[in-house]
């Protein structure tokens, strides 16, 4: 599997987008996203994202292009932890024509994400982000309380509260 960017990904869904003459909305995570804030250097194998569009042939053209995808209609359902309200409206887009949009999630959004997860990759990434948008440890907490509150009550939620404040502690 070869490494890919973000350059290279928009040029392909460019492809898949005029061939198949359908709208694609794809807000891209992981490291892709990182490529935009700045983290050049991120390496990635695959792709991350939500989509809004025809996500079986996008997924399929991907394949087919040797490009692993772990793609959904719905990222927030990726972990018991739900991604903040209003997440999809503070997308940055970073790539428009007549039948593709390209967006990334806004810096705090991202954070979250990554959050989640809370590997050690992940708080790498996270910090990088914190640090590069000066997001601040009450923006941070914020946004976390938010997500908690829009996620279905779970013990994950104490282990997701526990490792915001280790994370804040670092930022």
């Amino acid at each position: 599997m070869s490494q890919i960017d973000l350059e290279r990904i928009i040029e392909l869904l460019k492809e898949f987008t005029t061939a198949s003459k359908s709208t694609l909305e794809i807000t891209v995570l992981g490291g892709l996203a990182l490529q935009y804030y700045g983290k050049r250097e991120r390496i990635t194998i695959d792709i991350d994202g939500e989509i809004k569009g025809d996500l079986e042939g996008v997924f399929n053209f991907l394949k087919s292009n040797n490009i692993p995808a772990d793609i959904g209609e719905n990222v927030s359902g990726w972990s018991v932890v739900a991604m903040p309200p209003g997440y999809r409206e503070r997308v940055i887009a970073i790539y428009r024509d007549e039948f593709l949009t390209v967006n990334v999630l806004h810096p705090l959004d991202f954070v979250i994400a990554k959050l989640r997860r809370f590997t050690e990759e992940d708080i790498e990434d996270a910090l990088f982000v914190a640090k590069k948008y000066n997001l601040s440890a009450g923006e941070i907490e914020r946004l976390a309380e938010e997500a908690i509150g829009n996620s279905p009550k779970d013990t994950m939620l104490f282990m997701f509260r526990k490792n915001v404040s280790t994370f804040i502690s670092r930022v």
